[in-house]
C-alpha cells in the first residue's frame, strides 16, 4: 500500500472520527435542551459518522493481514466489506431513523426550547465539519488528478477516502438543512419546518447510504483495472519480441492496491521452452515496473496457429 495514500485516507479518517464524535455529543445536549427533532437527527447522523470512521479504521487494520493457507490472496477485501457494513449504518442508524424521527414530528410537532442554544450548535458544527471535509478534500486531491469530484467516487479502488467525502459532504448539507429547520420555526412559530427538514436530513443520508452501497458493491465483486493501468499492463507485454499477440488480459482488484493480472500470449511454433521462460519473466518485471500495484502477474504462453479461414485466404491469394 503506498504510504502517501494510505497516510492520507487515515489522517481524514481520524480528523472525521474526532470532529464527528464531538459533535456527535454537543448535537445529543442540543436536542435534550431544545426538543429539536433535526438537532436530535443531527447527533444520530453524527453518531453514526462516527462509529463509521471507526469501521473504516477497523477495515483498514484488518486488511494488512498476511496471507495465509485459508486465504492466499490476503484480506485486503477487508476494506471493502467494512466500507459495505458502513453504508448499512449509516442507512439505517441515520437515514431511517430520521426520516422516522421527522414524520413523527410533523404529525406531532412541539415547540423548541431555548432555540438559540440549537443555532449556536449548528453554527460550530458546520465550522467543525467544514474543517473535516476540507481535511477529506485535501488528502483526495493527492490522488484525484484531473477526475471531477462524481468521477473520483465512482472509479476509486480505496473505499476509504469517498466515504469520508460523502458522509462529510452529506453532514454539512444536513446541518444547514437543520438550521434552516429551526430558523423557520423560530421565525414561524410552526414547529413542523423543524420536522420537515429532519425528513429531508433523513431522504440525504439515505441517498448516500445508496451510493455508498452500490460502489462498494462493485468493489466487492471485483473490478478490473483503470483503463491507463491496462494500457501500460499491454505495452509492456507487447515490448517483449517473442510475444506475437495477447489472446486475452484479465485484471481484479485484490485490493485498492492489489492487483491480479492473468493473461494470455502467443509466441512461435518451435520457440524453446527456455527462451519462453525468460520472455515470460522479463514482461512480468516490466509490468510491476510500469503498474506497481500488480501483485500477482500470471501469463500463460500459447503457440500460435492462424485461424483455418486465414490460412485458406492465404492460399488463395
Amino acid at each position: 500500500m503506498p504510504v502517501a495514500a494510505d497516510g492520507g485516507s487515515t489522517k481524514a479518517v481520524l480528523t472525521a472520527l474526532a470532529a464527528n464524535l464531538g459533535i456527535a455529543l454537543s448535537k445529543g445536549a442540543g436536542a435534550l435542551i431544545t426538543g429539536s427533532s433535526s438537532m436530535l437527527a443531527e447527533a444520530v447522523h453524527s453518531l453514526a459518522d462516527t462509529t463509521n470512521q471507526a469501521l473504516l479504521l477497523i477495515g483498514g487494520r484488518r486488511a494488512k493481514k498476511a496471507a495465509n493457507e485459508q486465504h492466499p490472496f490476503g484480506y485486503a477485501r477487508e476494506r471493502y466489506i467494512y466500507a459495505f457494513i458502513v453504508s448499512i449504518v449509516l442507512f439505517t442508524l441515520g437515514g431511517l431513523f430520521a426520516v422516522y424521527e421527522g414524520y413523527h414530528k410533523i404529525l406531532h410537532p412541539t415547540d423548541l426550547d431555548n432555540p438559540i442554544v440549537a443555532v449556536i450548535i449548528l453554527v460550530i458544527a458546520i465550522c467543525l465539519e467544514g474543517y473535516a471535509l476540507l481535511t477529506a478534500a485535501r488528502s483526495a486531491n493527492e490522488t484525484r488528478g484531473n477526475r471531477t469530484w462524481w468521477q473520483f467516487i465512482r472509479h476509486a479502488k480505496a473505499p476509504e477516502l469517498p466515504t469520508i467525502l460523502l458522509e462529510d459532504a452529506g453532514a454539512v448539507t444536513g446541518l444547514v438543512v437543520a438550521l434552516l429547520g429551526v430558523g423557520l420555526t423560530v421565525l414561524t412559530g410552526n414547529a413542523v419546518f423543524d420536522g420537515i427538514s429532519t425528513l429531508i436530513i433523513g431522504a440525504l443520508l439515505v441517498a448516500i447510504a445508496w451510493v455508498l452501497a452500490m460502489e462498494t458493491k462493485s468493489l466487492l465483486v471485483g473490478e478490473a483495472a483503470s483503463k491507463a493501468h491496462i494500457a501500460k499492463i499491454r505495452e509492456a507485454l507487447l515490448a517483449e519480441p517473442l510475444f506475437d499477440r495477447i489472446v486475452h488480459l484479465r485484471t481484479m482488484h485484490l485490493g485498492p492496491d492489489e492487483l491480479l493480472v492473468a493473461v494470455k500470449v502467443t509466441v512461435a511454433e518451435g520457440t524453446l521452452a527456455e527462451d519462453i521462460s525468460g520472455a515470460t519473466n522479463n514482461a512480468e518485471a516490466r509490468i510491476r515496473a510500469a503498474v506497481p500495484i500488480a501483485t500477482l502477474i500470471f501469463v500463460e504462453p500459447d503457440i500460435f496457429q492462424p485461424q483455418p479461414e486465414a490460412v485458406a485466404e492465404s492460399g488463395a491469394a
